[in-house]
């Protein structure tokens, strides 16, 4: 009994050392490389609801000094889009919508001929042809877009830019259109649904760990998001919105109304905690909101992105798109489906190891840093310490 005793204790003791050591090694690769007075990041690694890492750096707010924290919400971006695709799938799932079916069937309104040949499930996918041109609206347009004015030009849409299924095309505004799918088949406004539907059976409390931007007020508490200045000066059109950090570097806000920062909710409006998102990851790996067949269905490939001619987008080797998700299939590892996002001075990613249990989050309110070189370093501890495979 004793020898078993002492063969356990060592056992934990050799886990705690490891647990010690990846711990030290992530924090000596990512906290050198922010000011703890600049915009930051959140952090969390989680396996299942255990968290194993969690980091907070840097400041949510410049201008009041507000440090970025656990209860901190980030604008995720395009992470938000597998929340959109969930609430679509639940709807299939409950027979209110078949995403096989022509998209004119739920959308009279488009009487064009091409959409008796686009479907939900393309839409999901980014492989539905219809291409996004919103880049000839004016600045304004562009900066105070909302759901529906972001997709008014789908009504005039009169040609695809290549069959439906056939290629990958990374687009925002058929994500938006999907919102107004889950409203029409659903009875409830978008956020209604979503927030019942999806949070709520998530275990993810609305305006405390996740909520849908609204123009009228910042999230709170919620993080600002930034853009360095560098080469720049603040002047009388810009100064109210630079800071500077305390080794002098300046730092512009960049939210909703001042240029690139997107509301549009389905395609990339939530803001949610780290935290958050692990847990998020976690219900649907515990099939809370989807059944383990058609979530399987949702991060499996169904177009691959890899080579793509249409689209730069996370357009690397071994990489296919879902609904809703990117899924990396690098051969020697275990398969990886993860989802990008940026808007403004936001930047987010969203990491899962299926077969390993063990999730990555990482949200930041500064867009300097290279995420993917960040999180291919993250993965390589992990790999060490035979976290993931």
């Amino acid at each position: 009994m004793t020898r078993l005793l002492n063969v356990i204790m060592a056992m934990m003791c050799c886990l705690a050392a490891m647990a010690q050591s990846l711990e030290a090694q992530l924090d000596s690769l990512l906290l050198p490389r922010y000011n703890a007075s600049a915009p930051g990041f959140a952090l969390v690694i989680a396996r299942g609801d255990t968290i194993i890492y969690e980091r907070y750096r840097g400041m949510a707010d410049l201008e009041k000094a507000t440090p970025i924290s656990a209860a901190t919400l980030f604008n995720i971006a395009s992470v938000s889009k597998q929340f959109t695709a969930v609430g679509v799938l639940q709807l299939y799932n409950q027979g209110a919508l078949d995403i096989d079916m022509p998209m004119a069937l739920y959308f009279p309104e488009y009487r064009h001929p091409l959409w008796q040949t686009v479907t939900a499930r393309q839409f999901m996918s980014h492989s539905s042809g219809i291409p996004d041109l919103r880049s000839s609206y004016s600045r304004d347009e562009k900066i105070y877009a909302t759901d529906s004015t972001s997709i008014e030009y789908l009504s005039t849409v009169d040609s695809l830019k290549f069959a439906p299924g056939t290629a990958y095309d990374y687009i925002n505004p058929t994500y938006t259109l999907l919102g107004s799918l889950i409203e029409r088949r659903s009875g409830l406004e978008f956020e209604a649904y979503q927030s019942s539907q999806v949070f709520a059976r998530a275990g993810l409390v609305c305006d405390k760990d996740i909520e849908y931007f609204n123009p009228a007020s910042q999230p709170s508490p919620g993080a600002h998001g930034y853009i360095p200045f560098e080469n720049q000066v603040a002047d009388g059109n810009n100064a109210s919105r630079c800071y500077k950090d305390s080794e002098g570097r300046l730092w512009m806000k960049f939210d909703y109304g001042e240029e690139t920062f997107f509301a549009t909710r389905p395609d990339g409006g939530i803001y949610a905690t780290a935290r958050a998102m692990a847990r998020w990851d976690s219900a649907l790996l515990k099939g809370l909101l989807l059944p383990d067949s058609l979530l399987r269905m949702a991060r499996s490939p169904h177009i691959t992105v890899s080579g793509s001619p249409w689209c730069d987008y996370q357009n690397r080797p071994n990489t296919a798109y879902g609904l809703g998700w990117f899924i990396d299939t690098t051969p020697g590892r275990e398969t990886k489906i993860y989802h990008t996002g940026d808007n403004g001075g936001f930047q987010a990613y969203l990491v899962s190891y299926p077969a390993s249990g063990i999730t990555v989050v990482m949200l930041e309110n500064r867009n300097d840093l290279d995420r993917w070189t960040t999180q291919l370093a993250i993965e390589r501890l992990l790999l060490s310490h035979g976290l993931i495979k």
